[in-house]
Formats: C-alpha cells, structure tokens, sequence
C-alpha cells in the first residue's frame, strides 16, 4: 500500500487546510502536521507555507503532488493486474453520475453489488453530465453515468435504460388537466430549470427548439443544481412550473405534492447512459458493475411489461 502520509499530503494540498484535510481523513488535525511534518523531514524539504491561516504548496510540495499522484495510480493499476491474475474482482471503483442517476437510479444497486463483490472500495463522485465528463477526462473516475443527448468524441457512451422529464407543478385542487395543455400555456409560467450543465436542461432546450422556442424567450424563475431543490421550490411556489424526471417524482405524486401537466406535442424522453474514455478498456471492477448494473435494469424494464 502507498504510504499513508501520502495521501495526507494529498488531502492538504487538495484543500490548502489541514483542518480539511483531517476532516476528510477522519483523523486530528495533530495527527495531519505530524504526518506531513515526518514527510518533510523525510525529504528534507518543506512542502509547504504556513502564513497565518494560509497555506500554500512550495516547489518541492507541487512537485510531490505530481509524484503523489502518479504513485496511487501505479499502485491502482499494481492492485487491478494481481487482482486479475486470481480472476478476482477487488481494488478501487470510482464511479461517478449525473444528479438524477446518482439520486434515483444507481444507490439501488450499490448494495447488491457489494454484497456479490466485497473487495471492491466503491466511491462515488456526483454532478451534472459535464461535470461527470470533465471526471473521466481528468482521471478522477473510472466509469460515468449521465444522461442529455450532446456527446464529446473522447469518450465511449453505452446505453443504460430509458427515461422521461415531465412538467410538473404544486398539485391543484382540481387535479391535474384531462388533456394535454398548449405549449404556449405552459411558458407563461414562470420555469424552475436545473443548471447549464446538466443533461436535463438539455434535453429541455433541444426540444423547446424544435417547437421554435429559444429559453432565452422563456420566464426563468431559478436555476438550481438539483431535483430535491426544484420539487421544493415547486410546492411553495404554485404558479411555477418545473422539469424532472420521472424517476423522481414517486413519493410526491403518491403524497398529492405535486401533479405532472401533459404538454401537447413536446417530446421529452431521453436515455441513461454508461460513459467512459474512448478507445480504453474498463479496469476489472468497473466491467463487473457495468454488467451487475444492465442485469437489474433489464430485469427492472422486463418487470414493468
């Protein structure tokens, strides 16, 4: 294993906080400065300023980060191959996913995975679709899951299983409309959107254009950087109008929270997608979830039929 003052040299140079760091590492801040003070008596070099409550990287401390980085990946890559030679899934799986997958759709088969693969360190980073993407082009994570319809050519998309946005309001009392409502109606509303980013705002936009509609011709109330915080804003604000998913709307319909309004002729249905960098095989782990994670969708799809 790598030293550990490694990866607490890591943690500080991350944050530029040793208090940070501790926190992350769930160890005293003592416990940080003595691990970072044995690194630079070790190397004989200080890593780092100490300026009042500042802290910033020597030349010595951002040429160890460098090398800090590239000692962990070779110890990840040391780990998968003798992993492999026993035809044994272990080692670290970083995942990440878009907001709506990582909120409704992936934790539901995290546990059924690490029961069948206990060796496996999952970790797993969320955002939107971009930022999910900007993660695999850095290297932060193994394998992505996003959703939106715009592709970057560096990287491999795989389908994963359908979904749908729908608009959505405060429920009424008159229940929601028997019939789709125009357009046109909807947008008189003022709108509460996800961020730009975020592979729901794009699906939403290309199919506005399709109808001619530009969202800088729409009403925006907010934008925000997640479903939670739309549904919230939705149910204290009954004259606007929201896009979700779905997926995440189970309790809130069921509990008469909030109503979904059918819009005559906007065609909001999009993929779940796998992604990860082009041309590269996955590592051991992340093809073992791939697969554990296209058995429950497909069971899932097949049992809703």
């Amino acid at each position: 294993m790598p030293d550990f003052r490694l990866r607490v040299f890591q943690a500080v140079a991350r944050h530029l906080s040793f208090t940070k760091a501790a926190q992350e590492l769930c160890i005293t801040q003592p416990a940080v400065t003595k691990h970072i003070r044995e690194l630079e008596r070790s190397y004989d070099q200080r890593l780092f300023e100490r300026r009042g409550n500042r802290v910033s990287l020597t030349e010595a401390g951002q040429l160890l980060v460098r090398y800090a980085e590239q000692v962990h990946e070779l110890h990840h890559q040391l780990a998968e191959q003798l992993h492999t030679l026993h035809d044994t899934t272990a080692g670290r799986l970083r995942l990440g996913a878009s907001s709506t997958l990582a909120q409704y759709v992936i934790p539901g088969i995290l546990p059924g995975f690490q029961a069948r693969h206990p060796r496996v360190e999952l970790t797993m980073l969320i955002g939107n679709s971009e930022q999910v993407a900007e993660a695999l082009l850095s290297g932060q994570i193994d394998l992505g899951f996003v959703e939106g319809q715009i592709k970057n050519r560096d990287l491999h998309y795989e389908f994963l299983l359908d979904d749908e946005l729908v608009a959505v309001r405060r429920a009424t009392a008159a229940r929601p409309p028997a019939q789709p409502l125009p357009l046109s109606e909807v947008l008189q509303h003022p709108l509460v959107l996800r961020e730009r980013g975020s592979g729901t705002l794009e699906v939403l936009e290309l199919a506005l254009r399709a109808h001619g509609v530009r969202l800088a011709q729409c009403r925006v109330a907010i934008y925000l950087d997640n479903t939670e915080g739309i549904k919230s804003y939705l149910e204290a604000a009954p004259d606007c109008m929201g896009f979700v998913s779905i997926r995440a709307l189970t309790q809130e319909l069921v509990g008469n929270q909030l109503e979904i309004v059918p819009i005559a002729g906007l065609q909001l249905a999009r993929h779940f997608e796998a992604v990860w960098l082009q041309g590269q095989p996955l590592i051991r782990a992340a093809q073992q979830f791939l697969r554990y994670a296209h058995s429950q969708f497909d069971s899932a799809t097949h049992n809703q039929k």
